[in-house]
C-alpha cells in the first residue's frame, strides 16, 4: 500500500508537471480556442461535400458558396492556431496577449511563401491549413516567447502620465514587435538560401511528417491509451495530458482527411483525434455503467451507476471513476485499462479491412453523444459500431464486475446485519432497565 502511494504519487508530481508546463498548455489551449472556427468548417465541408447524388444535384449552383466556411476555417487554420497558441502562451506569463498574438501572426505571415500566379502575387493555402500546423505551433510559442522576453527587459517605449490606456499599449508593443518581426525576417531570408527554400518546406518534411507517420500509427494510439488510462487509476486526469502531447499530431492527421474529404480524393489517415473519440471514449465506460444499472445486485453500486449512466453517453466519467471508484481501484485495472485498446484495436482493422470507413477528420464539440458522433465522422456505419462495441465493453468488465458487485454486496448485508444487532441489543438493553 505505502508502495502504492508513493507510486501515485509521483505519477501525479510528472503529470502536474506536464499539464502546469507554459509551454504545452499554450498548444493545448490554443488549440481548444480553434474549436469554434473547426466546427464551422468541418460542417461547411460536410454540407458540401455529402456524397449523395440527389442531394449534390441540389446544391450545385451554389456548392462553392457552401465551401466558403470551409476554405476561411480548417483551410486556413494554421493562421488561427499561431494567433491562440501566442496569445494563451502570453496570458500564461500575465502579459497583455493581444500583441504579441497578432506579432506572432506577423511573424507566420514572413516565414510563409508569396507566390505569382499570371502576374498575381498570392499567399498559396498549402501552408496556411493542416500543413503549416507545426510551423504555426512554432511560431506561436516562439514569437511570443521572445516578445515577452522582450518586454521583461524594459526595451519598450514608456508614455508619459495622461495618456489613454489604449494608446500605452499600443505603443509599449512597438519596440519588441518590431524586434521579433526583424527577427523572423532574418529566418525566412536565411531560408530563401537552402535547398528547402522556406521553413515550412523544412518543418514539414523533417518534423510533421515523421511525426504524424509515427503518431497516426495504431501502435502510438495504443501506447496513448495505456498511458491515458494508467494516469486515470492514480486519479490524475489522463486525457488533459496525454493529449496535450499528442493533440497537435492527432488534429493534423484529421485536418488531412478533412481536405481529402471535401477534394472527393481517398482519405489518408485512420488514426486521429476523430478516431479516438469514435471508437476508445464512449463504449468502455458506457458498457461498465449498463452492467452497473441493470445487472448489479449491490444497492450502492446500482444507485452510482444511475448517476452515471447519462453522462456517459456524452464522454462524461468522472462518476463513474472516482463514484465507485475506478481510481486507485486494481480489481477494474485490467478491463479500465484494457477496454479502449480493445475497441480501438477493433476499429482500426474494422477500417483497414473496409467494413468500416475512416473518420472525416471533424473536430466534435466536448459533449457529442455517441450515436450522432459516428454519424458526423461520415458514416452511419462508424455510428453503429459505436453501438456494437459497448456489449464488447460489457462483456470485458462483466467478469471483474462480478467481483466487484459481490464485494459491495457482502459490506452491505455486514453493516445491515451490523445495525440489527445493534438494535437488538438496544431494545434488550430497554426492556432491561425498563
Amino acid at each position: 500500500m505505502a508502495n502504492e502511494k508513493k507510486l501515485s504519487h509521483k505519477l501525479q508530481r510528472y503529470a502536474g508537471k506536464i499539464q502546469q508546463n507554459r509551454y504545452m498548455s499554450a498548444i493545448s489551449n490554443g488549440l481548444m480556442s480553434t474549436l469554434p472556427f473547426l466546427i464551422i468548417g468541418a460542417f461547411s465541408t460536410l454540407f458540401s461535400a455529402l456524397a449523395w447524388e440527389p442531394y449534390q444535384n441540389l446544391i450545385a449552383p451554389i456548392k462553392g458558396i457552401i465551401g466558403l466556411g470551409s476554405t476561411m476555417t480548417t483551410g486556413i487554420v494554421a493562421l488561427y492556431a499561431v494567433f491562440f497558441i501566442a496569445y494563451r502562451l502570453a496570458q500564461a506569463f500575465d502579459k497583455d496577449p493581444l500583441v504579441p498574438a497578432a506579432t506572432a501572426l506577423l511573424s507566420f505571415l514572413i516565414l510563409t511563401p508569396i507566390q505569382t500566379f499570371d502576374k498575381v502575387r498570392a499567399l498559396p493555402l498549402q501552408w496556411l491549413g493542416a500543413q503549416g500546423l507545426f510551423v504555426a505551433m512554432l511560431v506561436g510559442l516562439l514569437a511570443s516567447r521572445l516578445y515577452i522576453w522582450i518586454v521583461d527587459r524594459n526595451w519598450t517605449i514608456k508614455m508619459p502620465e495622461g495618456v489613454p490606456p489604449t494608446v500605452v499599449k499600443t505603443f509599449s508593443g512597438l519596440i519588441p514587435a518590431i524586434l521579433v518581426a526583424m527577427v523572423f525576417v532574418i529566418v525566412s531570408g536565411l531560408f530563401m538560401h537552402t535547398s528547402f527554400g522556406t521553413v515550412h518546406e523544412f518543418i514539414y518534411t523533417y518534423l510533421q511528417v515523421p511525426l504524424e507517420g509515427l503518431g497516426g500509427s495504431l501502435g502510438a494510439m495504443i501506447v496513448a491509451l495505456i498511458i491515458m488510462q494508467v494516469l486515470w487509476m492514480f486519479g490524475i486526469h489522463g486525457a488533459i495530458v496525454t493529449l496535450a502531447i499528442v493533440k497537435p499530431i492527432w488534429m493534423s492527421l484529421d485536418l488531412a482527411n478533412l481536405d481529402a474529404f471535401q477534394a472527393g480524393a481517398p482519405l489518408p489517415n485512420i488514426i486521429g483525434l476523430a478516431f479516438w473519440y469514435i471508437f476508445s471514449n464512449y463504449a468502455p465506460m458506457l458498457g461498465f455503467a449498463l452492467l452497473l444499472v441493470f445487472l448489479a445486485k449491490s444497492k450502492q453500486l446500482r444507485t452510482i451507476g444511475k448517476l452515471g449512466l447519462p453522462g456517459t453517453f456524452f464522454s462524461i466519467h468522472e462518476p463513474l471513476n472516482f463514484g465507485i471508484p475506478v481510481v486507485l481501484n486494481p480489481l477494474l485495472a485490467i478491463p479500465f485499462i484494457s477496454s479502449p485498446i480493445v475497441c480501438a484495436v477493433l476499429g482500426y482493422f474494422a477500417t483497414t479491412a473496409g467494413l468500416l470507413p475512416a473518420p472525416i477528420g471533424i473536430y466534435p464539440a466536448f459533449g457529442t453523444p455517441i450515436f450522432a458522433l459516428g454519424f458526423i465522422e461520415g458514416s452511419w456505419r462508424l455510428a453503429v459500431a459505436q453501438l456494437l462495441l459497448i456489449p464488447v465493453c460489457m462483456l470485458i468488465y462483466y467478469p471483474f464486475f462480478r467481483t466487484l458487485d459481490k464485494q459491495a454486496l457482502n459490506r452491505e448485508r455486514e453493516a445491515q446485519e451490523k445495525s440489527e444487532q445493534e438494535g437488538t441489543a438496544g431494545a434488550q438493553a430497554s426492556i432491561v432497565t425498563s
